[in-house]
């Protein structure tokens, strides 16, 4: 069961929507590559991402301020500044979750790795692949457009063989992404990072079912789960607006359909081995940890990996 929100937020989302990189479901792609850049700016970052900061700010000069790595944009607002802060340590945290997973993969002889909903992911430039590595990079095609154009005219050059896979996943995706030239008969690595909860329920179900259809002995697969999207984001979404003009507003983007499936559950149930923890922990872990007075505000999430351990059913 997962409760994204509260029930009586509606959403904005209609069946077949698209967008830009600044509407909708795009501007959250911003939103997150925001947080990365103020990690990399940071003291000791726990992940880099040297690419981040150039594609928010390209967005323009709003968007520039939201990745200021000073928060300045929150002067004034102490509350507001530690909550924004929590917000960035949780998307380092995960970041460095599926960082490591890719880098695990990789490790373990993997050369197919396919992030969905890629948005403004730049793993393809900044980590490290061996010889050989495939990216295929799965989302709207404005959104590849953008990344592509900024990345390329800043000369940037990836470190893999990148594939811009452009459908939507409601669509029929795994076509389009066969056609790019992937193999189902290879290991694969998926990535589902701040996904699930753009996607109704019966389209989540449908997405695991295909990355199984298509998954290989040996393959991978690492999802994120949110639990809640609470009141405390609700406000940094408030303030983004209020301060910055940007219109950010997760919840009512997402779906809230009480009885989604637990990705977790549904990855054993259909023949993977799962390893997950929650994102408090991971956040502690790594010396993020979440002070106790904002807990109740904050985003309360699971980090998972899995292996295929056998046929789907």
């Amino acid at each position: 069961m997962t409760d994204l929100d509260s029930p009586s937020l509606p959403s904005l989302r209609t069946a077949g929507d698209s967008w830009h990189i600044t509407e909708s479901v795009g501007a959250t792609a911003l939103a997150v590559a925001a947080s990365r850049a103020v990690e990399t700016a940071g003291e000791n970052p726990l992940i880099r991402d040297e690419f981040a900061g150039l594609l928010v700010a390209s967005a323009g000069p709003a968007w520039a301020r939201l990745a200021d790595p000073g928060i300045a944009w929150l002067d004034g607002d102490e509350h507001g500044r530690r909550i924004h802060r929590v917000g960035c340590d949780y998307q380092a945290v995960r970041t460095h979750y599926f960082d490591e997973y890719f880098a695990a993969a990789a490790q373990a002889g993997i050369r197919q790795m396919v992030i969905l909903a890629a948005g403004l992911d730049a793993r393809a430039y900044r980590l490290q692949w061996p010889t050989g590595t495939q990216v295929y990079e799965i989302d709207q095609p404005k959104v590849l457009e953008y990344k592509a154009e900024i990345l390329s005219s800043s000369g940037a050059a990836t470190t893999a063989a990148r594939h811009a896979v452009a459908v939507d996943l409601r669509d029929d995706w795994p076509a389009v992404l066969t056609c790019a030239g992937f193999d189902p008969g290879q290991p694969t690595a998926w990535l589902a990072e701040g996904l699930l909860a753009y996607l109704p329920s019966d389209a989540q179900d449908r997405l695991f079912e295909m990355c199984s259809a298509l998954s290989a002995p040996g393959s991978r697969i690492a999802v994120e789960a949110f639990t809640m999207v609470v009141n405390g984001n609700r406000q940094r979404w408030d303030r983004m607006r209020d301060r910055l003009g940007l219109d950010v507003n997760i919840g009512a983007l997402t779906y809230h359909e009480p009885d989604r499936s637990d990705p977790a559950q549904w990855l054993t149930d259909h023949g993977w081995q799962v390893d997950a923890v929650a994102n408090h922990e991971e956040m502690a872990r790594l010396g993020r940890p979440v002070p106790e007075d904002l807990i109740g505000e904050a985003i309360t999430s699971t980090l998972m990996q899995a292996h295929r351990t056998g046929s789907a059913i």
